[in-house]
């Protein structure tokens, strides 16, 4: 019987993680979708290395951030927000 129990919580473990993680990948996919590089921005308010679609933005009223200009980041024009085959990506922008 004790086994019957353990046996039982570990299959509802699992199912439930499973749940989880198949509500991750299609919210994210939902918060990355594009048709161009204007519905693309920052996926954070500071130091920014993802993109997601506008409407999905974070919210930065409030939020400071340093002025650092962090390596691999979208700062300081290092990379920009584009809508790479309908996902928005993070593209790095040649420096002359």
């Amino acid at each position: 019987m004790k086994n019957i129990k353990i046996l039982t919580i570990t299959l509802m473990t699992l199912s439930l993680i499973m749940l989880v993680s198949c509500t991750v990948t299609t919210n994210n996919i939902e918060e990355k979708s594009c048709i161009s590089d204007l519905d693309c921005v920052a996926a954070t308010c500071c130091h920014a290395t993802d993109s997601v679609n506008i409407d999905s933005r974070p919210d930065c009223q409030g939020v400071l951030c340093t002025a650092n200009c962090e390596p691999g980041t979208m700062d300081c024009g290092q990379a920009k927000a584009k809508c790479i085959e309908d996902i928005c990506s993070v593209v790095k922008v040649e420096q002359d």
